[in-house]
């Protein structure tokens, strides 16, 4: 404790730290509650950057900074009240002025106010992913006016033609001898069937007629912080905050919370996409969201609820042809499972489309 205490020490935080416990189960960074003695003081949340998935965390927080500002200045000429509650707060470091991390023995550190009395859900239910969307759609809306360029902290993380350059560069080398099998070499063809329409928000991107727009791009449940009475206060971990286009964030919610089973479940039968999931977000989305998309954006919402589990079908391949070299696996098919479960849900939404179109029509 007494080395996370000389690192709180350098923030510029009020109050006597009294205790530092780890807090949550986050895969990416190191994270801490900071107690305080005084009980008119807040508590505070430590946090070790990963920088080995964020490489340049300078550009990270200057994102976080200008987010959460803007959001801060939005809520203030709203006239809202308990406004720390509603957007996270960071703590500068008591030298070096505004900076916002510190880096301490080749790590990187940053510290904000906790917010109390707040909770996060992990269970996506019509209820909770109503919820989702319109707090994510809100968060795009608040973040649709910002006046500075943000820097894109993960490149090419959402870019599905850099995904699939990616795949066919593992199958042209085929490090581990995987290409051959019957299965890839079937999955390899329901991928280049479909990879011309899959790739069409970066031609429309580049013909101008699809504008890129400031996204959270980790869109999950529990990426959000709700009071007691089950309101959204607040969206949370900021650091993949980027430009993007909106399919980010909407399509990525659903590809986890509208799979009627977890990503790397080995039954196939059971993978089968959540249609009241799809109506609850998309209604929660529209709802707060409406107010700045395009029309080309609203109608390519159902391009986006196939496109990330196709994306991530493509990447889980890529893993396991490369040698399962990203992703922790606790079997040797464990990767292709992941890929075969994603390719599966992308055949249940296909089955849906129709009914998606239908449905955004009429909502918007």
């Amino acid at each position: 404790m007494t080395e996370l205490k000389d690192i709180v020490g350098k923030f510029a935080i009020c109050g006597t730290v009294s205790e530092i416990k780890p807090l949550g189960e986050g895969l990416i960074n190191d994270t801490y509650k900071v107690r305080t003695a005084e009980a008119d003081q807040p508590d505070y949340v430590l946090q070790r950057v990963n920088d080995a998935v964020f490489p340049d965390v300078d550009m990270v927080m200057r994102n976080i900074d200008a987010v959460t500002s803007h959001i801060r200045k939005k809520l203030e000429e709203k006239g809202e009240e308990d406004i720390d509650r509603k957007v996270l707060t960071f703590i500068p470091l008591k030298e070096g002025g505004k900076k916002l991390y510190a880096q301490v023995d080749g790590k990187y550190w940053r510290i904000m106010i906790f917010i109390p009395d707040a909770i996060t859900k992990q269970a996506v239910n019509p209820e909770s992913s109503r919820a989702a969307g319109k707090a994510f759609g809100n968060f795009q809306a608040m973040l649709a006016d910002i006046p500075v360029q943000l820097g894109e902290t993960i490149k090419d993380f959402h870019n599905m033609e850099f995904r699939l350059q990616q795949l066919r560069e593992v199958v042209k080398a085929d490090p581990v001898g995987r290409v051959s099998e019957p299965r890839v070499q079937e999955m390899l063809s329901q991928i280049d069937s479909r990879a011309d329409e899959m790739c069409k928000a970066e031609r429309m991107g580049r013909e101008g007629i699809l504008p890129k727009r400031v996204c959270h791009c980790d869109t999950k449940v529990n990426n959000m912080m709700f009071d007691k009475n089950d309101n959204v206060l607040c969206v949370i971990d900021l650091d993949t905050v980027m430009p993007n286009f909106i399919f980010s964030d909407y399509g990525d919610f659903l590809r986890t919370g509208a799979n009627m089973v977890a990503e790397d479940c080995p039954d196939m039968e059971k993978v089968q996409f959540n249609v009241e999931i799809f109506k609850a977000f998309t209604e929660g989305y529209l709802s707060s969201a409406s107010s700045f998309l395009t029309r080309v954006e609203i109608e390519n919402l159902p391009y986006a609820v196939k496109l990330f589990p196709y994306m991530q079908c493509v990447r889980f391949l890529w893993d396991y042809l490369s040698g399962d070299k990203y992703w922790k696996c606790q079997y040797p098919e464990h990767n292709f499972v992941r890929a075969n479960n994603q390719l599966h849900l992308l055949l249940s939404i296909e089955a849906h489309e129709e009914e998606m179109n239908a449905f955004i029509k009429r909502q918007s």
